[in-house]
């Protein structure tokens, strides 16, 4: 098998992995929330999620019908011998050979027409987002299936520097307020702070790349995360928004410097079933399974 082939296959398994095997730390969390939950119908609820996820991986099915658009984040090692436009189309092969060997719901389409695909590739999709290291030689690949209901539920704005860190807190208060039930809570949240119009958001949605429990390695971030983590389940939406005390799993934020006159602020919620799977190519084509970017196989 080629590099390439291996690329390919990777792709295609990390998709189907993701929407059949949720992340441990996904399920310590919703299990973590089942246990502190006070309101006897949220329990019930979060019992029943955890259920689905048992159900799921006992018959090696998915954890929800919506196969959602699949996002891929790559980290790519200057030393690793394929250039990007070679694993832009192996990335491509890959998620169209996994919607159709594994009889997947086809959900892309063309915006206005409505032309469908039949399969989960289309014009920019996968949606693909590369970064890139010195000195390696690995390719990392963050394969995310990310649904409709929690996407639909995604706010930008443009605030301005007087608005400062409350009007930070304000917009992502009123974000989560505003979506209510319609991202299947208890959710994951990510969050963009600073950058572009169009950076802010990527920021955002790579904020979900990172596992429930871990912290922005800023001191200041991670205390915004946990702040904002804590007024969230004040909220009392609860799961599926029948009230309850976890809103939230997790808070994450990622940052970007900025211009003199701007304050971007991105929300991009997640549902409970927070899918990704990833995996780590050396040069030589051996594959090794990873839970975040950059860490240790």
């Amino acid at each position: 098998m080629t590099l390439l082939d291996v690329v390919t296959h990777t792709a295609g398994e990390l998709y189907v992995r993701a929407l059949k095997k949720m992340p441990p730390d996904v399920k310590r969390a919703l299990e973590g929330a089942s246990e502190r939950e006070t309101h006897p119908l949220a329990k019930k609820f979060l019992d029943t999620i955890l259920k689905n996820i048992a159900i799921a991986e006992a018959t090696n099915n998915i954890v929800c019908q919506d196969t959602g658009t699949p996002v891929y984040l790559l980290r790519v090692g200057d030393g690793f011998q394929l250039p990007p436009a070679q694993i832009v189309a192996a990335i491509r092969k890959g998620c169209d050979r996994a919607t159709r060997e594994h009889d997947l719901r086809p959900n892309i389409l063309h915006p206005l027409t409505r032309e469908h695909t039949h399969t989960n590739v289309g014009r920019h999709i996968p949606v693909i987002h590369f970064e890139f290291a010195s000195n390696d030689s690995t390719l990392e690949i963050m394969m995310i299936p990310k649904g409709s209901g929690s996407e639909n539920q995604s706010f930008m704005k443009m605030l301005v520097p007087a608005e400062g860190l409350d009007g930070v807190k304000r917009f992502v208060l009123k974000s989560v307020a505003a979506a209510g039930a319609n991202p299947c809570p208890p959710m994951l949240l990510g969050i963009g702070i600073g950058g572009t119009f169009d950076l802010c958001p990527t920021l955002a949605k790579k904020a979900i790349a990172r596992p429930l429990g871990s912290w922005n390695p800023a001191p200041g971030i991670a205390q915004l995360e946990e702040q904002l983590l804590a007024d969230i389940n004040q909220l009392g939406i609860g799961p599926m928004g029948l009230g309850g005390d976890t809103t939230a799993l997790g808070v994450h934020i990622e940052t970007a410097d900025t211009h003199i006159s701007q304050l971007p602020v991105a929300v991009n919620c997640q549902c409970w079933a927070a899918r990704r799977a990833g995996a780590r190519i050396s040069a030589e084509g051996e594959v090794t399974p990873i839970d975040a970017p950059g860490e240790e196989g």
